[in-house]
């Protein structure tokens, strides 16, 4: 079987329009990174939250890549730069087999940039970082305001406690 192979189109500022190819690695350059990159968290002595094993390769993702930015710049820039090595663009969308590797005047926003790292992720395992994110703040914002509403007592528990009083 293959690698997979996805395409994303920018659709930001000056990169808008401009078509990139992003190529799975190979699972033992997939797993050396993967490795690199925990071991980095546990060096720097960043903690992975509890319970985000449960998470399966998302919850790790997840974690590893916003902790990215917690680790010294010299350790997170060959990961970061390998991340960008599974992507190339297609210079015309009218020959989409004609890809190249990417040179520095390709992309011109920022905003591609991390677009295009959060594909990468999403090429290789299956889901996408900034919606899991959003996910873990929905979730997070979900439990805070049932802890809220228990504190006032408007919660669940209390109008069953208000019922019973009532009868």
């Amino acid at each position: 079987m293959a690698r997979r192979v996805e395409t994303f189109v920018a659709d930001t500022g000056r990169d808008t329009g401009k078509t990139f190819r992003i190529t799975e690695m190979p699972a033992s350059r997939a797993e050396a990174w993967a490795t690199r990159l925990l071991l980095a968290l546990g060096k720097s002595g960043i903690e992975v939250p509890e319970g985000v094993f449960a998470m399966g390769m998302a919850g790790v993702a997840a974690v590893g890549i916003r902790s990215l930015g917690q680790l010294p710049w010299e350790v997170a820039q060959p990961l970061m730069n390998e991340m960008m090595e599974c992507i190339e663009i297609q210079p015309d969308v009218r020959h989409p087999q004609v890809h190249r590797r990417l040179v520095e005047e390709d992309i011109e926003e920022v905003a591609t940039r991390l677009k295009l790292r959060d594909e990468v992720i999403h090429c290789h395992t299956g889901f996408s970082i900034a919606a899991f994110i959003s996910n873990l703040r929905s979730l997070h914002l979900a439990e805070a305001e049932a802890a809220a509403e228990r504190v006032v007592g408007t919660g669940p528990a209390t109008e069953t406690s208000q019922s019973a009083s009532d009868a």
